[in-house]
């Protein structure tokens, strides 16, 4: 039998991993928790079920007060691939529990699992499989983010799992360092040993970045299996947040730079600058966006704060980073540079928001688009002139309103309007319009296909339009385009919002979810244009948090609806169908909906004839 370079037989892929496997491919499973009792059994038994691939888990208790020991030791007393270790002290963090484990397992091959995460079944041996066929000492797999308690799935940096993958060094791969987790991810623990790779040590936030990153500086062959292989469950109301969710003080960014400045130096120290500028590439792309997105949230003390610490982690980038980041990192990033204090937050937010979009107002300097008239310096690459982006890639504005229609009481109306941005949408012509409902949580999708008119002219009662298609003017077609020149198009589709709320019962009943519960529709429109294909993006909410509408009917006797902003901008129209479903949504935000109870009350005394 061949034997691969961990020294451990290779079996045939083909094969699969039964029970009469070689005894040295086997799997080692650290379970690390701290006063975690409520979920670490489930962390501990999902590992165990893994089958023959697994020969022993790991859990190290890290000085837990709430009976989390005790539950490992009887959990341990029945099952004997169980192992328990119980620190004595308390070590404020990740990384430590994790190092005792690993000090201690005995298995060729390693990974690592939360106390409140899971494995799902077969993760282990699509893992193991692909570790050995390829002889990979690092192999990794899909990480799916569970936000319960609806059990909503996401999967994590999906891109790099789309397909079965070998990468002999992370160098021919650089996208491999956009996944930073350490869970997701088998190691082979001769390779390292070999390259002395361990967490830091304490109360170190973000520890799997240094972890992540001694692990590819040290330049293995990866092995990438699409099979999820990591449920990462997302508590938001938990009593203690995860790491990654406790966002509220400014201490969680800057720990976060600071385990990405010594992730780049780890690189650095090894030799490696590309794999240190894809990591700067990174924190461009995924960190500095995803907390710029919060900003306008925080209050003047955190917000100047973290601007001191953006601005000095991005010092380190170079033209470079900056050029090698997409274009609304890049443009964030000049900004901060540019700026000694925090200013446009709301504007950046909505830029670093998915999909982009740049607000106006649209400045230019020496013909070349800028972010505005007093930073000159910050220019919008990439929108105009040699090398622009097509218009399918545009970070185009769209917002969009809820009307009612007056005398139409289930009807609404969902109001665009598309902004014009540098002339471009305008040269790009565009000509039609699709506005998609999508249901969260479930599968059913409502669409309507409307045509766009110039702003400022009458809406056309017919499927004719009253200019050109796609030119803005200034009161007539072929007015100039660019910042002089009429700014947006209008889109108006109507709304059944009882017929839109009856769709969504009838998805949840084939889920077999609760069909009385709230609804929340998602808004995303696709503009198509002659030139430069199709614009993908979602709307940003306008007037979104207003008085709910309540509509009488005689399908459900009442529906509450109301548009809400999510928390980066974007419209969600959410639905209570039902006088319990609307009182229960009522109950719970009594704050926001307190004028509304006393009609709910007795809207709901007078119904006689049984519907819910």
């Amino acid at each position: 039998m061949a034997v691969n370079g961990s020294g451990i037989p290779v079996a045939h892929p083909a094969a699969g991993l039964p029970a009469a496997a070689p005894a040295d491919a086997r799997v080692g499973v650290v379970v690390i928790g701290y006063d975690d009792a409520a979920h670490i059994g489930h962390a501990v038994r999902s590992a165990l079920g893994q089958g023959p691939a697994v020969a022993e888990v790991v859990a190290v208790d890290d000085a837990s007060t709430d009976g989390t020991g005790a539950l490992l030791d009887r959990l341990a007393a029945r099952e004997p691939r169980l192992r328990v270790l119980h620190r004595a002290v308390n070590s404020g963090g990740c990384g430590t529990p994790r190092n005792d484990g690993l000090r201690v397992v005995t298995t060729p091959y390693v990974m690592f699992l939360d106390s409140d995460d899971i494995l799902p079944r077969g993760a282990v041996a699509a893992l193991l499989r692909g570790a050995l066929a390829h002889d990979a000492p690092v192999t990794a797999g899909l990480c799916v983010r569970r936000e319960l308690p609806r059990r909503r799935d996401t999967p994590w940096q999906p891109a790099l799992y789309r397909r079965p993958a070998v990468h002999a060094s992370p160098e021919e791969h650089p996208a491999l360092l956009r996944d930073t987790l350490c869970v997701n991810k088998l190691y082979a623990r001769h390779f390292l040993d070999t390259h002395g790779i361990h967490f830091p040590e304490g109360p170190f936030p973000y520890e799997d970045f240094v972890f992540s990153a001694r692990v590819m500086a040290a330049g293995p062959r990866v092995a990438v299996v699409p099979d999820p292989v990591y449920v990462w469950h997302v508590r938001r109301d938990a009593a203690r947040p995860s790491i990654s969710l406790d966002r509220e003080r400014v201490g969680n960014w800057q720990a976060r730079v600071r385990a990405h400045e010594r992730g780049v130096e780890v690189f650095r120290d090894a030799g490696n600058e590309p794999l240190a500028h894809a990591a700067r590439v990174k924190f461009l792309d995924h960190d500095l966006r995803m907390y710029v997105r919060e900003l306008p949230g925080h209050g003047p003390a955190y917000r100047a704060a973290w601007w001191r610490a953006a601005r000095a982690a991005l010092a380190a980038c170079d033209e470079a980073d900056l050029r090698a980041a997409r274009a609304p990192a890049r443009w964030i990033a000049r900004v901060v540079l540019a700026s000694e204090t925090p200013r446009d937050l709301e504007r950046l937010a909505q830029l670093a928001a998915r999909p982009a979009r740049l607000l106006p107002p649209y400045a230019e300097a020496a013909g070349r688009p800028v972010w505005a008239a007093d930073l000159p310096r910050v220019v919008l690459d990439g929108l105009t002139g040699p090398g622009a982006k097509p218009a399918r890639r545009l970070p185009v504005t769209v917002d969009a309103a809820l009307r009612r229609r007056a005398g139409r009481g289930r009807h609404a109306e969902l109001r665009l309007r598309v902004h014009e941005l540098y002339g471009r949408l305008a040269a790009a012509r565009p000509h039609g319009v699709d506005v998609e409902l999508r249901l969260r949580d479930g599968a059913s999708v409502q669409e309507h296909t409307a045509s766009p008119w110039p702003d400022g002219l009458d809406e056309p009662d017919g499927p004719g339009r009253p200019d050109e298609p796609g030119r803005p003017s200034d009161g007539g077609p072929g007015g100039p385009v660019g910042p002089g020149a009429a700014t947006s198009w209008v889109v108006s589709v109507p709304v059944d919002l009882a017929a839109l709320a009856a769709r969504g019962r009838l998805d949840a009943r084939a889920r077999r979810a609760l069909a009385t519960g709230p609804q929340a529709w998602d808004v995303r429109v696709r503009i198509h244009c002659a030139h430069g294909g199709t614009l993908r993006t979602a709307v940003r909410a306008v007037g979104a948090g207003s008085r709910p509408a309540v509509l009488l009917g005689a399908r459900y006797g009442l529906l509450l609806a109301q548009p809400h902003a999510t928390a980066s901008g974007s419209l969600v129209l959410r639905l209570a169908p039902g006088v319990r479903c609307a009182l229960g949504v009522a109950l719970r935000r009594t704050r926001t909906l307190l004028p509304l109870l006393p009609f709910l009350r007795r809207t709901a005394t007078a119904r006689t004839d049984g519907r819910p």
